[in-house]
């Protein structure tokens, strides 16, 4: 009898936390600070030491600097969540035969959540109990656990925690394939991610393609990443390793010098030899485990660590809830590091086979078990088998991801085969510059509410430029201006439209933010508080919106107010916050800083002492211990609060 592959929908149940409203600001400043290659990744921390270059392949030090990532537009920051996890029902789609079951969740970036071995009950994946966001991908919310997919620029992808297109398409080998399809928008790259159970084969195949439609090269980045048991020893087919540790140099090392687990977040990435195959695999004592494999095209491959620590050890308890176990991560990617780009020509396209699956081995031997369960030769071919199979317009759709896709397409009027970007799927969002293509003119709101996001790329800013120029499309205008470098044209976009705007506090806090990245600090905070009661005089309701907008703008006010010592504002600005507002985990944080700006540090420290959770602390921020040493005393940081990345000393 032939088990076929099967496609279903499915609903998983557990504590889950709301991801809220996306934060309404433009985010015209990349994200505060990190320690590991990620976190510095999502902030433009691309540097290498200069003394470390003269080390490193040539290929590898041409694409460190290679186009690296100098904003987030037109991606909006994701930080509307909380810590509040109450029982919730995921959409689920479960690609399954009589060896895999693979569980998908197409709403939060198409993460494989668990891949199970039916024949042992194996989970060969560190399978999350929860699903709680933290600040980890470039634009803010991720969540740990499962085999992630990440485009776009050198960090996690802003896509972590929003819908991909989902359908049915048919297999190579005659049965069912789940293909996943976005339009990743930092570098304005569609891609696919098509995933099948091949016929008497225990590996789940995972074929990859990213296209670039445009008429010059585009940078392209990809890393496919797999949280594993933090107990797992990993394996990889490589002598050499260049460490990233939190001296934040990279440096070569053997690879394998790292069996003991460092105190603090390290990453690790292998140098595999020309020639040799692409794998890494994750074993525990017994030699089970998970193997991944791939085409040459994902060359890379990287270990990742919290470190034994407690400041590792706490992220690790705060993306996963106490009891889980821990988790590393073996990654595969395009190129050797996590710090490069690679350049994808005008109108071309890569892809490559991936594979995922159960390797029983010992450490020495699994080169030689890869090759008799899934041979090298059959596997390429079926790479190739699978490209046209590519092109294949896909069947029933299981879910719908953005619109941003089909207002390219109706921009370029540009065919996809494989990957179809419908006008149905057009929203709201979408909707405004719709009519700026359609007509030249961007309509002004209908109703009064936050800007929606701007589109910033060159092909838009050209149709800003020549659109009527109202209050509201100088501000869109003044956004894609400064993304493009030129600051001073932003400032007078914004500045032109200041007298005729019916909403003025989007204008000021752009123009303050002008002013701060000028070295301007007073003036920066005046327009702060002016904005923020202009945004308290417009706002309509106590809706999600405008909640979410008061939140951010004050919370941006309050700070601008005490860099410049204007203690007496600030705190008066912090009484107009919203009481939901003010106790939040964020803003507790910062009522402590103006405590202690008012002369009161037993009342700061009151604040610790009762307890508070900053549901969007950045992976490596070390704001908890500069703030709490701050307050005075010989005590040590609580372990509550202690996400330190690095030792004190660096």
């Amino acid at each position: 009898m032939v088990i076929v592959t099967r496609i279903r929908r499915e609903v998983l149940t557990l504590p889950a936390a709301e991801l809220g409203p996306d934060n309404p600001l433009p985010p015209l400043r990349p994200l505060e600070g990190g320690g590991t290659v990620h976190a510095l990744q999502a902030v433009g921390e691309h540097r290498v030491d200069e003394r470390d270059r003269e080390d490193l392949p040539r290929d590898m030090a041409r694409q460190l600097g290679y186009e690296p990532l100098r904003g987030l537009l037109p991606v909006r920051i994701r930080d509307g969540y909380g810590r509040a996890r109450p029982i919730r029902d995921l959409d689920a789609l479960v690609i399954e035969n009589d060896r895999l079951r693979a569980t998908v969740l197409p709403g939060l970036g198409g993460r494989v959540v668990s891949l199970v071995h039916l024949r042992t009950g194996r989970e060969l994946l560190y399978r999350n109990p929860v699903f709680q966001p933290a600040n980890l991908a470039l634009n803010g919310a991720w969540y740990a656990g499962g085999i992630e997919w990440n485009i776009g620029a050198t960090g996690r992808t802003t896509l972590s925690c929003a819908p991909l297109h989902a359908a049915r398409v048919p297999a190579p080998d005659g049965g069912e394939m789940l293909r996943l399809w976005e339009w990743e928008r930092l570098r304005d790259l569609p891609f696919q991610i098509d995933l099948w159970l091949p016929d008497g084969s225990d590996f789940l195949y995972v074929g990859v393609r990213v296209r670039n439609p445009h008429e010059h090269p585009v940078p392209v980045y990809w890393w496919s990443n797999t949280a594993v048991p933090e107990d797992r020893r990993v394996v990889v087919p490589a002598e050499q390793a260049w460490e990233f540790g939190p001296e934040r140099r990279l440096h070569r090392v053997p690879a394998s010098a790292h069996g003991a687990p460092p105190r603090y977040a390290t990453d690790w990435f292998y140098d595999i030899p020309d020639g040799r195959r692409r794998w890494i695999a994750a074993l525990d004592a017994d030699g089970h485990g998970l193997v991944q494999a791939s085409t040459d095209e994902l060359r890379g491959r990287k270990q990742f660590v919290w470190g034994s620590g407690p400041g590792g050890r706490r992220w690790q308890e705060w993306l996963g809830g106490s009891g889980t176990g821990g988790y590393r991560e073996i990654q595969a990617g395009l190129a050797r590091t996590q710090l490069e780009h690679v350049r994808l020509d005008a109108e071309s396209e890569i892809s490559w086979l991936e594979a995922y699956g159960p390797l029983p081995a010992a450490p020495h031997d699994v080169a030689e078990r890869l090759e008799l369960a899934l041979p090298r030769a059959e596997f390429d071919a079926a790479h190739a088998a699978w490209k046209p199979y590519a092109d294949t317009e896909p069947g029933e759709p299981l879910a719908t991801g953005s619109g941003w896709g089909a207002l390219e397409v109706l921009r370029t009027d540009r065919k996809l085969p494989g990957t179809p970007f419908a006008e149905s799927t057009l929203t709201e969002e979408q909707a405004p510059w719709r009519e700026l293509l359609r007509t030249g003119t961007l309509p002004e709101p209908r109703r009064v509410r936050p800007p929606g996001p701007t589109l910033v790329a060159p092909h838009w800013r050209d149709m800003l430029e020549t659109a009527p120029a109202t209050p509201h499309t100088e501000y869109h205008l003044g956004v894609a201006q400064w993304h493009a470098g030129d600051r001073a044209q932003a400032v007078r976009s914004w500045e032109r439209a200041l007298p005729l705007a019916p909403s003025l506090w989007p204008l000021l806090r752009c123009l303050a933010v002008a002013d701060q990245e000028a070295g301007h600090h007073e003036r920066a905070a005046e327009r702060y508080a002016d904005a923020f009661d202009d945004l308290c005089r417009e706002r309509r309701d106590d809706g999600e919106a405008w909640t979410a907008a008061c939140a951010a703008l004050g919370r941006e006010a309050i700070e601008a107010l005490l860099r410049v010592w204007r203690v007496a504002d600030a705190r008066a600005l912090w009484e107009a916050l919203l009481p939901a507002t003010r106790e939040r985990g964020r803003f507790r944080l910062l009522e402590a800083e103006l405590l202690l700006a008012e002369g009161r540090p037993t009342a700061a420290r009151a604040v610790f002492d009762a307890g508070f959770e900053v549901a969007d602390l950045r992976e490596g921020s070390e704001a908890l211990g500069r703030l709490w040493a701050r307050l005075g005393g010989d005590e040590p940081l609580p372990a509550r609060y202690d996400f330190r990345m690095r030792p004190q000393s660096l």
